[in-house]
């Protein structure tokens, strides 16, 4: 009898999961396959959510965890997470022996998954390469392209510039993006209780009332930036007068200088109209951008998951940069105004039409099905026609 095949997944962070879950799902249900989960990075970290603790709660145990991130949020702590990163993942790889590790998009933590995984010969298949964006993740997203050997590309545009990039044809598998798989099908209904469940600190928000969502992310290539940009972002959100719910940033350098921001104004303004939640749950967190009257930051889900469910956005700032959007997206630079008037254009708007640019719900099954079927060659080749 022929052993499954054995896929790891390296999961590092609160988007990571969102945009991975159902494969996760899809590779775990088949015989021919034999799911591996590692979780490092900030996925572990209790200021960034505990993602470990949903993935638990969702079925899915751990084969092993990675602490590897160096408190700091700056430029030279990012490069030290993922040198350490690299380390730790080596030593796993070797203990769990993988067929295929998968590694997600574009973030720091993914760079040290492709490096550990290539210098040790085991074949690297790569979600979400070949779209454009703006920071450190552009470069780091094409690096890792280079090293994979299996390509799931979200887009059609991605998977051309994959090609175009000189990568196989044969190598390269248009699947959609599996954060979609989550939202088709799913029950967009908000909870009664969703805003008093994940608690946080703030003004009390009533489900049944319009309210706005803003998640804005430091962006590494503008480091130092990042205090002023988000008290941008503050004055055209409070400018609004509307219920917030406001998710805290992500690890990346200039993190503490978002956080900074937050914290100043609630010491000196107090909360007014907003709510500060450190973490959802992948489902969750679709039903809160599904039902809220606009999303402002600069988070890849508004273009993304936001396309699919047609939720008015404003794309803040150069971090999505050349990113693929639906009609659903206007963007705004760093400055109140800016932003204010652009948030009320949306509003004013209402929803948009659905659009499955980045998928039709079924991107995990797809991949699961080229893991469990593909042949791979770990030599790889420039390959221009």
């Amino acid at each position: 009898m022929v052993r499954p095949r054995r896929i790891c997944i390296v999961v590092n962070s609160r988007a990571n999961y969102g945009r991975i879950k159902s494969v996760l799902r899809a590779v775990r249900d088949r015989d021919d396959l034999e799911l591996q989960l590692i979780v490092g990075a900030s996925a572990l970290l209790y200021r960034f959510g505990n993602v470990v603790d949903v993935i638990r709660r969702d079925g899915f145990e751990p084969s092993a965890t990675v602490y590897s991130i160096v408190e700091g949020e700056n430029p030279t702590t990012m490069a030290k997470s993922t040198g350490m990163a690299i380390m730790d993942l080596a030593t796993q790889f070797e203990n769990l022996k993988p067929d295929i590790v998968l590694t997600v998009a574009d973030r720091f933590e993914t760079m040290a998954t492709a490096v550990a995984a290539s210098y040790m010969n085991i074949p690297l298949a790569h979600t979400q390469g070949g779209e454009v964006t703006g920071s450190i993740d552009e470069s780091v997203r094409h690096a890792v392209t280079r090293l994979a050997h299996l390509h799931f590309p979200a887009t059609e545009q991605a998977a051309d510039f994959l090609r175009r990039m000189g990568e196989d044809p044969a190598t390269v598998f248009m699947t959609g993006c599996p954060s979609i798989d989550l939202i088709a099908g799913l029950d967009l209904d908000l909870p009664a209780d969703i805003f008093v469940r994940y608690k946080g600190v703030g003004a009390e928000i009533d489900p049944a009332a319009p309210y706005i969502v803003v998640l804005q992310h430091p962006v590494t290539t503008e480091y130092g930036r990042a205090f002023e940009q988000i008290n941008q972002t503050l004055q055209a959100v409070l400018a609004l007068d509307m219920p917030t719910a406001w998710l805290w940033p992500n690890v990346d350098a200039g993190s503490d200088d978002v956080s900074k921001g937050l914290r100043m104004h609630r010491e000196r303004y107090g909360d007014g109209s907003l709510h500060f939640y450190r973490n959802f749950t992948p489902e969750d967190y679709a039903r809160l951008i599904a039902n809220a009257a606009c999303v402002i930051g600069n988070s890849s889900s508004g273009l993304r998951e936001g396309a699919y469910l047609g939720v008015p956005v404003v794309n803040v700032g150069t971090r999505q940069g050349g990113r693929e959007h639906g009609p659903n997206v206007v963007h705004a630079g760093y400055d109140a105004d800016a932003i204010g008037a652009a948030a009320r254009r949306q509003i004013a708007h209402g929803r948009y039409e659905r659009s499955e640019m980045f998928g039709d719900g079924s991107a995990g099954t797809r991949i699961a099905e080229r893991l469990a079927g593909e042949d791979i060659r770990i030599q790889k080749r420039l390959h221009y026609d």
